[in-house]
């Protein structure tokens, strides 16, 4: 019996490939459990169109990533911050602080689990932040970290 898989299936296949198997292992395990349809012509064009609507929208999905990674690389994100001696901060600037400031500037949402900061930034000066948006797509951010003047902290 030929079925079209919806899940992937280990030793059998991806979701979306059609396969040949026993119709007992189909009627009565992939079907049931929701793991397989039989193929039919209509379910298979079906899939067809589900999997080009998806390629184009992870395309569009990419496109705007790459052009995001451009802009965000040309900007430079600043931080005014309290500091002690030394240019020690008293706080530290985050990865959810950077998230926060590129939504800010930008508008667009960026998970602070795409920011790569080994450890919070604790200095003052001008820092290289990589930011991963999707595999493949990724940008080097300059942070600059200055100290608060005593009239805006007060």
């Amino acid at each position: 019996m030929q079925v079209l898989l919806l899940k992937d299936i280990k030793g059998l296949g991806k979701a979306g490939e059609v396969r040949t198997v026993a119709d007992g292992y189909a009627r009565n395990y992939l079907i049931p459990r929701g793991l397989a349809v039989a193929a039919t012509e209509g379910a298979v064009r079906r899939t067809e169109v589900q999997k080009a609507i998806e390629a184009e929208r992870e395309e569009r999905v990419r496109s705007d990533s790459s052009a995001l990674a451009e802009r965000l690389a040309e900007m430079t994100l600043t931080f005014r911050v309290k500091a002690g001696e030394k240019g020690r901060l008293y706080g530290s600037v985050t990865s959810a602080d950077i998230a926060e400031e590129i939504e800010r500037l930008t508008g667009h949402a960026v998970d602070k689990r795409k920011v790569e900061l080994e450890e919070p930034i604790r200095l003052l000066g001008t820092h290289k932040v990589a930011l991963r948006l999707l595999p493949g797509v990724d940008c080097e951010l300059n942070v600059t970290v200055e100290q608060e003047s005593e009239a805006e902290g007060g």
